[in-house]
């Protein structure tokens, strides 16, 4: 099989790309940062450059590839609806047109929890628990995009959407680096009680299931999959456990919800008025996600796509650090 992993210069494409190689498949990439390609073009990838926003570029990146893998996108809790709308609902567009146009048989496509995010506490969400309200731009769009996908199967695409909870691993870039960065700064504390349970996803559990995905039978297309570890952890557990990896000292220090929630109010409605309108250091959504309960219920990617995580998170965190070491970082 011939696929095509488009954000493959970031976390999560480019771990996929490269277990799609040993796994013995034709991979064509495409990512914004050439030089973080390159290990995959020494593995035999094939490396096609340019930008999604050329619909002429993305037709020649689907053509020929039986199955697409779509894990480019705009990322994060700030900016502009703007920015997110292009980036999730625009370029998805694209994709799902030039799989259309080239006859590509499947499109795999990366989304997120974020969806279902209201600031709450959620314990064992399932796919169709999706809000009337979403809390932040990059949740709407995300969503959006998924409608994007699954409405193709109308025209004949075999889609399916995958959305994966807090993916870590050698070369994560967004959970641990930002906490570590803010712990070093003496600026992380535990929000509320810190008993809060969530959800992980070892990179190599993801890499397992959108493969799965590539090769589900017919029960599975035009389905949404919740993806994590499924086993929840308490969220500073596994925070300390990397600190004490890295030989950081522990968080111990606790902040009331309130009063973070507050701060963090404050801070955007700040950043909002600066010119540039810069980005906060503290964020309302970040608070809740650092202090609510959140699972998801696995049980649809277990029964349509034999999803079984095997790599459980503290191995995945021993990934992580093994990594951050060795980077110097």
């Amino acid at each position: 099989m011939k696929i095509l992993v488009t954000g493959a210069s970031g976390f999560i494409g480019g771990r996929f790309a490269r277990y799609a190689l040993d796994q013995g498949l034709e991979v064509r990439v495409n990512g914004r940062r050439a030089e973080a390609l390159q290990p995959l073009l020494e593995r035999g990838a094939e490396f096609m450059p340019g930008d999604l926003d050329d619909q002429a570029l993305v037709r020649r990146l689907c053509d020929g590839v039986e199955a697409v893998v779509h894990c480019a996108g705009a990322v994060g809790v700030w900016g502009r609806r703007e920015y997110f709308e292009h980036g999730n609902v625009g370029l998805t567009e694209q994709v799902v047109e030039a799989c259309l146009k080239q006859r590509v048989r499947r499109l795999v496509h990366l989304s997120s929890p974020s969806i279902y995010f209201d600031g709450r506490s959620h314990i064992g969400v399932t796919e169709d628990q999706v809000p009337k309200r979403f809390s932040d731009h990059y949740g709407a769009t995300k969503y959006r995009a998924e409608q994007v996908v699954l409405g193709a199967q109308d025209f004949g695409l075999e889609v399916l959407a995958l959305r994966p909870r807090f993916v870590t691993g050698a070369g994560d870039t967004s959970i641990f680096p930002r906490l570590i960065e803010r712990h070093r700064k003496g600026r992380l504390r535990i929000i509320g009680q810190g008993l809060n349970k969530v959800d992980f996803t070892s990179v190599q559990n993801l890499n397992v299931a959108l493969y799965s995905a590539l090769h589900a039978g017919v029960p599975a297309l035009g389905h949404v999959f919740n993806i994590s570890n499924g086993q929840p952890v308490p969220f500073w557990d596994a925070v300390n456990y990397v600190m004490r990896r890295l030989e950081l000292p522990p968080v111990d220090k606790h902040l009331p919800y309130a009063v973070g929630y507050g701060l963090a109010a404050l801070n955007e409605g700040i950043c909002r008025v600066l010119p540039g309108r810069p980005e906060p250091s503290l964020f309302r959504l970040g608070m809740a996600v650092m202090s609510r309960d959140f699972t998801l219920d696995i049980s649809h990617a277990r029964e349509l796509l034999g999803y079984d995580p095997q790599v459980s998170l503290w191995t995945a965190l021993d990934e992580f650090c093994d990594w951050w070491k060795r980077s110097g970082l």
